[in-house]
């Protein structure tokens, strides 16, 4: 026993040769260095396009999609939907021509006598449905009321009152009214009204569902204004503060009537077909003067207009 351990321990305690010492050095190496070995993965059926590659249009790349065995996701166009205001103004009023009552003898008379019996029988059961929800409602005191609501909100949208606007009017006004104006100058004024408004029109549409109702209610309002609108050069576009204009108008309030906490707001206006056309807007326009050279300059070539029909006008 103890001779075997001696010829073990020998051979343990020779010197080691050329070529072992080769080897060790090999694996000293290889231990050294990180290994890397090939491992199969799952196949993929779809690999996504490269981000340097520009040149592929979105046809071609569902194509490619369809081509490889891939379901693509339907894409569905969502529309908001805002239940605070409706989108429109249902059931409109139609203003008598020129603002007056024909005669019941001829047959334009008779037949305007005729749609205003039949807007006012829907308007009282709008009235009674709205009495319903909002039992302070009153047609006479609620033309007031919404002659003031007018006031506050173009007084707002002249000051540019986002926060104090959208209180006023409704989802649906508020971006006709402030459309435009982001680089103009507005200076409006209520001077007195020439009549008392009144309400005519009355109606309670329902939206989504039959108990979701909304009350719309069309005020007739003759008044004098001040309008004068300034682009943002400083420059009058449209009307003059000095001078007064009659202003014939018929404004559409809404509310959410099942709303505990909804109040009545600024819905649109109704336009006849009979009024008469706006006046035009002033523009600022440039006169296109003639190209110059690095070296020249526009007050030595004492340039003249030409015929002003055949130039060209910018805005």
């Amino acid at each position: 026993m103890a001779a075997s351990m001696c010829r073990t321990l020998r051979i343990f305690n020779q010197p080691a040769g050329p070529g072992l010492k080769c080897v060790a050095s090999l694996l000293e190496v290889q231990l050294a260095q990180p290994v890397v070995i090939p491992v199969r993965t799952k196949k993929r059926y779809f690999i996504p396009p490269s981000v340097s590659i520009k040149s592929r249009s979105l046809e071609e790349q569902e194509a490619a999609v369809r081509a490889a065995g891939v379901v693509a996701r339907q894409q569905y166009i969502e529309r908001p939907i805002n239940i605070s205001c409706t989108a429109g103004i249902v059931d409109p009023y139609i203003p008598p021509e020129g603002d007056a009552r024909l005669s019941t003898l001829s047959k334009e008379g008779l037949k305007q006598r005729t749609e205003q019996l039949r807007q006012s029988a829907a308007s009282q059961l709008a009235f009674r449905k709205i009495k319903d929800h909002d039992s302070e409602f009153s047609s006479k005191g609620f033309a007031v009321k919404a002659q003031e609501i007018f006031i506050e909100a173009h007084a707002a949208l002249t000051e540019f009152n986002k926060e104090k606007l959208h209180s006023l009017v409704t989802e649906r006004c508020y971006p006709e009214m402030v459309r435009g104006n982001r680089y103009k100058t507005l200076h409006w004024r209520f001077i007195e009204s020439l009549e008392p408004p009144r309400v005519v029109h009355a109606r309670c549409p329902d939206m989504v569902s039959k108990g979701n109702m909304y009350g719309q209610v069309t005020v007739r309002m003759h008044s004098r204004q001040t309008l004068a609108i300034y682009d943002r050069f400083g420059r009058l576009m449209l009307g003059d503060e000095e001078e007064p204009r009659d202003v014939l108008e018929y404004l559409v309030m809404e509310r959410h009537l099942i709303n505990p906490y909804g109040c009545w707001r600024l819905h649109g206006k109704i336009v006849p077909a009979w009024a008469p056309p706006k006046d035009p807007i002033i523009k600022t326009v440039m006169i296109p003067g003639p190209k110059l050279k690095p070296e020249e300059e526009f007050e030595s070539l004492n340039y003249e207009v030409p015929n002003p029909e055949a130039v060209q006008w910018h805005k």
